[in-house]
């Protein structure tokens, strides 16, 4: 096998995990914010709800986080330095955010509401998804330059490239999704009156997610007009395409009540959707300096990990399917 196929295999592991921490993670996120945003007369039933539904599995759904970061720098070490530097504030700030969002789940235990810790769990699913968002659009745009010595410049803008209008749409895009995601998820895990609690909050984080992707098109096409230019092209706009599909049907589930195909259009639709911006990036790490083949790590190097992989997800998947079963068979008998 050739170094090119090698260090594509490895990208398409990479985006694999990302597709899983995001549905995954994602909605551990948007089960932050509507707990923070938790209201009505039920509000603490909803608290307990989004808890009891993300208390078994929310420190496991990491593991592919770490995945993704693994095999970056394993196969991809230039571009990982890069984005390291390059996303130094954004990405050390997520990662504070996700240990505080960890720390108050648990700590929130002993002091039930809004405040305290529950406050700082909520704030923390927040910040974290908007931040990853954000770190997205600013290396889509290319929003920062590597030379071939490695350095890394923002060219002669004040403004960081993270906190442009056009990063800061993709990290609200980011937030919303996780919080679609999240209340699609949970009505199916709850009931009664609880579960038209979440209905209305799919359907206004539906809404306000289709109302985002639109406004971050808009500022795409002058901020990234490359990667406009990609999604449009093939292979990767019957993807994107099927994805709005995807979306469109969830959307209609939802309104129906159709609640389990709803859940499964609204993942299928964030996994394609992930998938069509792999293909339309493919041919670069980071926009425009950093290649992907060119970023890649020795061919032993890439082959080494794709002979790993298959002995790692022998021990993760049947895990984490137990996990899942276990915890979340009553919500699917």
């Amino acid at each position: 096998m050739t170094h090119d196929s090698l260090a594509y295999l490895c990208a398409a592991a990479a985006l694999a995990g990302l597709i899983a921490y995001a549905l995954l993670g994602g909605a551990d996120f948007g089960g932050g914010v509507w707990d923070l945003l938790a209201s009505g007369p039920r509000k603490g039933q909803q608290r307990y709800a989004i808890a009891h539904a993300m208390g078994p599995v929310w420190e496991a759904n990491h593991v592919w986080l770490i995945f993704v970061i693994v095999t970056l720098f394993t196969c991809f070490p230039r571009g990982f330095s890069a984005l390291c530097v390059g996303l130094f504030v954004p990405l050390h700030l997520t990662l504070l955010g996700i240990m505080l969002r960890g720390a108050a789940f648990i700590f929130r235990k002993f002091k039930a509401g809004p405040h305290g810790w529950g406050r700082v769990f909520g704030i923390a699913s927040i910040i974290s998804p908007v931040l990853l968002g954000a770190s997205f659009g600013a290396v889509t745009a290319g929003g920062f330059h590597v030379s071939p010595m490695g350095v890394v410049t923002t060219g002669q803008d004040q403004l960081a490239p993270w906190l442009k209008p056009y990063s800061l749409g993709c990290g609200l895009l980011a937030l919303s999704t996780c919080s679609y995601l999240a209340a699609v998820y949970l009505v199916v895990e709850t009931r009664g009156e609880l579960r038209e609690d979440f209905r209305r909050r799919a359907i206004f984080a539906g809404t306000t997610t289709a109302a985002l992707a639109a406004i971050v098109l808009v500022l795409a096409m002058k901020d990234a007009p490359w990667f406009v230019r990609q999604l449009l092209s093939l292979p990767a706009w019957p993807i994107v395409a099927i994805g709005l599909l995807l979306f469109g049907s969830s959307a209609i589930a939802v309104f129906r009540r159709y609640y389990v195909a709803s859940c499964a259009c609204a993942a299928g639709e964030v996994a394609i959707l992930l998938l069509g911006w792999g293909m339309a990036h493919r041919q670069f790490l980071i926009y425009p300096d950093v290649g992907l083949i060119a970023a890649a790590a020795p061919s032993a190097t890439l082959r080494f990990v794709l002979w790993s992989l298959p002995v790692g997800l022998v021990l993760v998947l049947p895990s984490m399917w137990l996990l899942f079963h276990t915890f979340k068979r009553e919500h699917l008998d």
